[in-house]
Order: structure tokens, then C-alpha cells, then sequence
């Protein structure tokens, strides 16, 4: 699998001590988030273009995925037909 533009490379991920389960193509997003939330001792009206950013990547992840499922059980119906 190619890496995406907004995935970071995994020595940076190493390195900010992101957890393996959020290592997926919106981790560029979350280093700098994880930073801020540490810098202002995760103060939650801090950092809101951050976290919004984030959010909006996983949101955007989420329906890429459910529309590349919805094609593959498409494919799988059409298959079964012939």
C-alpha cells in the first residue's frame, strides 16, 4: 500500500509515541493535534483547529471506506447473477 500525503512515516510516529490502532492515513493530523493537547495540559477549547482537522480526516476515511464496501458487495451481487 502506497503512502498518502497526509500519513506520516513511521520513525515520526515512533518517535511522538503513536499507539499502533491510530497509525492510518489521518496520523499526520494527530501529531501535531497530540502536541498541542499536551502543551496546553489537554484543555479541551484549546487546539480546535487541530482536532477538527482530525476529526474531518477520519470522517472523510470513514466514508471512502463504507462507499468501497458498498461497491465491492455491488460487485459481489452482480457477480453472483451471471
Amino acid at each position: 500500500m502506497a503512502q498518502s500525503a497526509s500519513t506520516a512515516a513511521q520513525e515520526e510516529l515512533k518517535t511522538n509515541k503513536v499507539p499502533l490502532g491510530y497509525r492510518d492515513g489521518c496520523s499526520s493530523l494527530l501529531i501535531p493535534l497530540n502536541q498541542c493537547r499536551r502543551k496546553n495540559a489537554y484543555v479541551p477549547w484549546e487546539c480546535n483547529h487541530e482536532r477538527h482537522a482530525y476529526e474531518l480526516c477520519q470522517y472523510n476515511d470513514f466514508i471512502r471506506r463504507t462507499k468501497e464496501l458498498s461497491k465491492r458487495k455491488l460487485q459481489a451481487v452482480e457477480a453472483e447473477e451471471t
